[in-house]
């Protein structure tokens, strides 16, 4: 099998030279310089999901995932029987934080913004919103699971104050019988965990 018959039907990244919205299999790293980074300011609002925002809670899980139900931790979780939190940009949804309780901890499920939002700050304040609520109800610690593949997850959460505390390796291969290509070709083959105190300041 190539790369491409791994590839999701929709975009995941954004080129930032020339805007080509691209799938997982092409996405590609680069270093730049904070001034020369392409993100700017827009405005948006994050909530928690009503009922009536499902169907736009399932396209985004379809367009960044195929489904619904997503594996970590040893457990499956269903998006749309989650806690949800959402990014509206004029009113359309651009991104989508979903989360659970479990063991105690907030557990991080998804975290998914359209390619045209990527960059712009509504994932931080997603994750912000929900290390909020998580300190809100007294949870200690927020964790998450990430592929092994996906580096710019693992970026994102470590410069945001998670630290890798535990490797599932071979999960993601137990789970699937074999190991799908991923984020620039990478093969998907552990489940990566993080962790972060609610109190932590960052």
């Amino acid at each position: 099998m190539t790369v491409a018959d791994f590839d999701m039907p929709y975009p995941q990244y954004r080129c930032p030279s020339c805007a080509k919205d691209l799938p997982l299999g092409e996405a590609r790293m680069t270093i730049m310089c904070s001034e020369h980074f392409p993100g700017g300011e827009i405005d948006f609002e994050v909530r928690e999901a009503r009922p009536a925002d499902r169907k736009a809670i399932e396209e985004i899980c379809d367009r960044a995932l195929g489904e619904i139900e997503i594996d970590a931790f040893d457990r499956t979780y269903d998006i749309t029987a989650g806690i949800n939190l959402i990014a509206e940009v004029d009113g359309k949804l651009a991104g989508l934080l979903s989360m659970a309780v479990t063991c105690g901890d907030l557990v991080i499920v998804l975290l998914s913004v359209y390619p045209e939002h990527q960059g712009r700050s509504v994932g931080s304040a997603l994750l912000k919103a929900a290390i909020a609520y998580a300190g809100s109800r007294g949870l200690p610690l927020v964790r998450v699971a990430v592929s092994n593949d996906d580096i710019p997850l693992l970026y994102f959460y470590q410069r945001h104050g998670f630290t890798i505390y535990d490797i599932a390796i071979g999960r993601l291969v137990d789970d699937s019988g074999s190991a799908a290509a991923g984020f620039s070709g990478i093969l998907s083959r552990d489940e990566i965990h993080l962790r972060r105190p609610v109190c932590d300041t960052r």
